[in-house]
This record gives C-alpha cells, sequence and structure tokens, in this order.
C-alpha cells in the first residue's frame, strides 16, 4: 500500500468498491492488519488490479495440517489435527 502511496486502509475502500467488491471500512481494515482465514476470487482480483501484482505477490503459502505418528497399536497410525486453513497476505516487496 506504501508503494502506491495508501498510508490508511479506508484508501482501499473506494478503490476496492470501483471493482465492484463492497466491503465495509472494518472489513478493509481486518484484511489489510490480520492474515484472513478466507477471501473471496473477487477480492483478490481487485487486489491483484488495484497493486498490479499478480496473487503470489500477495499470498504465501504455508503448511497448516500436519500429520503425527499414533502411539503403536492405537489403529490407523496417522492423526490429522483439526486446524482451519489460514491464508497469508504480503505486501509487495515483502517477503
Amino acid at each position: 500500500m506504501a508503494e502506491h502511496d495508501m498510508f490508511h486502509t479506508s484508501d482501499l475502500v473506494p478503490l476496492l468498491a470501483e471493482r465492484g467488491v463492497a466491503l465495509s471500512r472494518e472489513q478493509v481494515y481486518r484484511l489489510v492488519t490480520q492474515p484472513p482465514q478466507r477471501m473471496s476470487m473477487d477480492t483478490l482480483v481487485a487486489l491483484c488490479d488495484i497493486f498490479a501484482c499478480t496473487p503470489n505477490d500477495l499470498i504465501k503459502p504455508a503448511v497448516v495440517n500436519t500429520q503425527t505418528k499414533k502411539a503403536a497399536g492405537s489403529g490407523t497410525g496417522f492423526v490429522t489435527p483439526l486446524a482451519g486453513r489460514r491464508t497469508v497476505i504480503r505486501r509487495p516487496g515483502q517477503s
């Protein structure tokens, strides 16, 4: 955002609205300041258009679910912990 002279999250609200994405100021604030658990493709495409970037510039994939070995003789052998998948949005230029 800073690279595009946007220093307030509310600067994104009208730009998203121009692209058909209606988010409140509070929703945009949470989108920018916290890792979202889910995001619509419309929002992702609008952000890519606004910042002239690709989804790879905004999203860093991370493995959340890992398999752990169960104790011997307790059945199937693997347990997958239940956890929501998290999406990480990075600003252009951040790693």
